[in-house]
């Protein structure tokens, strides 16, 4: 049999924001009702190169696959060479027969799929009327959340802060280029969350970035930033009397931003109000009041890889993009 083999251009080509964020809610929908086998996260540190690297597998029942991906975060990258931050590689694998199907690369389908997922979050639990959004982080990440967003909301202005100021101008420049949003620099967390609907934080911080008091009522907050233990970008007395939600709180106890007011017991497990799909399947209702304060605490889920990655793959194989090669022998 033949495995297509497909590059970051290949995937770039093939992948959709708004096709993503479809594709993202079904495979929340997937994990709620039981179709999902999702091992825990494999995770290595490497503090003397200031980088992470995660293994992240499911095995989704309705598409018949297996996937696996592995992602890392050098953080020095771009500063001391020409790499991207986030690189990743992503494998699937027919769940009916155990043979690889397809290697991609996965750096994208990790930005845009989390960009998916802050979205869905948005569209759910914020205000519908959310024009203004704060953006804590000047990265990739930072990039695909206001380009999903921009899909389920009206924005009209982003107001970034980043402890890395240097990358703001180009920031500013790719946003407004690919939404046509105002972007305004901010030189303090203060001043890029004031008057904020919705709240986004995107960095690897290990120190709270936002105190509980800039946060208003009535705000949306998308938690992307921490996925390990460790991290840590929201001051945890902001979680007390908060509508939280996670995309899977198996992981958000243990390695998101939920874990810390959980230890510093702020809130309890059963504070937890639900898990997003939940609120797709309608088995919990979004925001019910245009004052509440709500939390998405979003880790990132093998799931979203599994649906993301096989809509690029049947969408590449249909288009005869890549390239296949013979890995094993025999007919698929």
């Amino acid at each position: 049999m033949k495995t297509l083999l497909l590059s970051m251009d290949d995937v770039g080509r093939t992948l959709s924001m708004k096709e993503v964020i479809e594709a993202v809610k079904e495979g929340y929908v997937a994990f709620q009702k039981g179709k999902v086998q999702q091992p825990d996260i494999v995770s290595m540190e490497m503090p003397h190169n200031n980088g992470e690297t995660d293994i992240k597998s499911c095995y989704n029942a309705l598409n018949e696959s297996v996937s696996v991906k592995v992602a890392s975060g050098f953080y020095d990258n771009g500063k001391e060479n020409d790499l991207p931050t986030m690189i990743g590689l992503i494998e699937i694998f027919d769940g009916k027969t155990g043979a690889p199907l397809c290697v991609m690369d996965g750096s994208l389908i990790t930005g845009i799929r989390t960009g998916a997922a802050g979205a869905i979050s948005s569209e759910l639990l914020s205000r519908k009327d959310s024009k203004t959004v704060a953006v804590i982080g000047g990265g990739g990440q930072a990039r695909m959340q206001i380009y999903g967003l921009c899909q389920v909301r009206d924005i009209q202005t982003v107001k970034v802060f980043s402890p890395y100021p240097e990358e703001l101008p180009q920031y500013k420049a790719d946003v407004e280029k690919e939404t046509g949003v105002k972007v305004i620099i901010c030189q303090t967390v203060e001043e890029a969350m004031e008057d904020a609907d919705i709240a986004i934080s995107t960095t690897p911080s290990k120190d709270f970035l936002v105190p509980a008091e800039l946060v208003k009522p009535g705000m949306h907050i998308v938690a992307v930033g921490a996925d390990m233990d460790g991290k840590n970008e929201w001051d945890p007395e902001i979680f007390a009397g908060a509508k939280i939600v996670n995309d899977s709180i198996a992981q958000c106890i243990s390695r998101g931003e939920t874990r810390n007011p959980l230890m510093a017991g702020v809130i309890k497990q059963e504070d937890i109000y639900c898990e997003i799909g939940q609120l797709l399947t309608g088995e919990k209702a979004g925001r019910e009041s245009y004052e509440e304060i709500t939390i998405f605490d979003t880790t990132g889920m093998g799931i979203q890889d599994n649906v993301t990655a096989m809509k690029v793959y049947e969408t590449a194989r249909d288009k005869g993009r890549g390239t296949y090669f013979e890995f094993l022998k025999g007919e698929a």
